[in-house]
């Protein structure tokens, strides 16, 4: 009895020391997402890097966030769908360049709205409803609306000058879809290629034009150099921008995380 007592009593507290013990060698994995943008590398480095960047320094191995660049994981107008579907995790881009089925993105992309200037855009978010409006329309499609933002305004950058509506007429014009709606009324032909072959296109004359942007871009991914005038009547002073997530992985986050997520997409509007 007495050598079975003390067996008992070793194998009993050996066995419980490792029992509790055990939580402790066992190290959480870290979550990682996969995040495309609508931007291309060149742009990339400058709208969404800094904030993943951020993102990642701060989290460290709680969560990490992969970027990918325009088109790397799948083209842009396929993100929504991959987004949906969980193939990616994370995306930054417009209402309108990823293709959203929701009813809001009718003022995807640019549109001559109330948004002049671009502080007009977290006001009509933040005070006025539409982070509310966003967030409801995007959930019911399984999708988290995270963060919405002023990002630039959209100006035509062109080969030849223009001074009046008139020369608008007949002009091939890379731009949004929903811009592209918006200028046919003035005999602008829109015209959809490749984000990446838009130099080439402006140079063998495919288009005549861009309207996509504000001069830092035109200069950042090299449309300036090919070239030669910049209208600066601009056709909306805020393109609304925004960061959005799969549902089911936004909800797997815990509170401190998706407030960290959601802080460092918000503050990246404002380093734009």
């Amino acid at each position: 009895m007495t050598t079975t007592r003390r067996k008992f009593l070793t194998t009993s507290a050996l066995g419980g020391a490792a029992a509790l013990a055990a939580p402790a060698v066992h190290a959480q994995s870290t979550i990682r997402w996969r995040m495309q943008t609508y931007a291309g590398a060149a742009l990339g480095e400058f709208v969404v890097k800094p904030a993943v960047d951020m993102f990642n320094a701060i989290a460290g191995d709680e969560m990490q966030i992969d970027l990918y660049y325009a088109d790397q994981i799948v083209p842009t107008g396929e993100l929504f769908q991959a987004l949906q579907r969980g193939t990616i995790d994370c995306v930054q881009s417009d209402d309108d360049s990823m293709a959203s089925p929701t009813e809001v993105t009718v003022f995807g992309g640019y549109f001559p709205l109330a948004s002049r200037y671009s502080l007009d855009v977290p006001a009509l978010f933040n005070n006025w409803g539409l982070n509310e409006i966003w967030g409801e329309a995007y959930a019911a499609v399984g999708v988290k609306h995270i963060s919405a933002g002023s990002w630039d305004p959209c100006h035509f950058i062109t080969s030849s000058p223009i001074t009046s509506l008139a020369d608008l007429q007949g002009k091939r014009v890379f731009t949004f879809p929903t811009a592209g709606r918006f200028l046919s009324q003035f005999g602008v032909v829109p015209v959809t290629v490749p984000w990446e072959d838009v130099e080439i296109a402006l140079q063998t004359r495919e288009i005549d034009g861009v309207a996509w942007c504000g001069a830092t871009e035109a200069y950042t991914v090299g449309w300036a150099d090919v070239t030669s005038h910049f209208l600066t009547n601009n056709i909306s002073g805020a393109w609304i921008g925004h960061f959005f997530s799969n549902m089911d992985r936004w909800n797997e986050l815990s509170p401190k995380l998706q407030n960290l997520v959601a802080t460092c997409f918000e503050q990246s509007h404002y380093y734009r």
